[in-house]
């Protein structure tokens, strides 16, 4: 796992640690001195704690314009021990809802199992980012974590399913990504 970096195509666009409004804002990182763990293995230096000893983070792109954030995630999403829901919903979506954010897209292929807990952040968030005419994405998860977060009915809050499964994000910039799948979104729901 040490050698899994967030995407970094993107970072002459947007760099949390240099933006103001980021809650990783004025953070240092180290490309060879590696401290963070998921369990016992090492994972890079670039990824974001926040507060889940199991999950980590890196905000890849946000658009405070066009009101959506990108973030990529690595490890285990447990709610059920870790309560790793609260503090993704505390820590950091909250703080980019304030900062206008209501369009969240959430890259999962590093997220290798799930573990759920109630339902209740994922609503609060659906609900205020839905009042906003926003929403939640989610990007390549496993078909593993997503059929737990399915049984569980994450699925009613986090928009998941085959068109957003195996996507190519990486070929897109960020905001013709975000278009490309509002379009996907506003298809589904027609």
């Amino acid at each position: 796992m040490h050698n899994i970096e967030p995407f970094y195509n993107w970072r002459h666009l947007y760099k949390a640690e240099s933006d103001s409004k980021s809650p990783f804002y004025g953070r240092v990182y180290s490309e060879f001195e590696y401290s963070q763990k998921i369990y016992n293995f090492y994972i890079h230096p670039q990824w974001d704690f926040f507060g889940s000893e199991t999950l980590y983070l890196k905000i890849i792109c946000v658009d405070y314009q066009k009101e959506f954030a990108i973030i990529e995630l690595i490890g285990e999403w447990n709610d059920a021990i870790e309560n790793d829901i609260m503090f993704l919903k505390r820590e950091l979506i909250d703080l980019l809802i304030d900062e206008g954010i209501y369009k969240f897209v959430l890259i999962g292929e590093n997220v290798l199992n799930f573990h759920s807990s109630d339902n209740c952040y994922y609503e609060e968030w659906f609900d205020q980012v839905n009042e906003e005419g926003g929403w939640i994405i989610g990007l390549n998860f496993r078909q593993h974590v997503l059929t737990e977060m399915e049984n569980e009915s994450i699925n009613r809050f986090i928009q998941f399913g085959k068109q957003f499964n195996d996507l190519p994000w990486r070929q897109f910039k960020p905001n013709h990504l975000v278009e490309g799948l509002e379009d996907l979104l506003m298809k589904r729901l027609s």
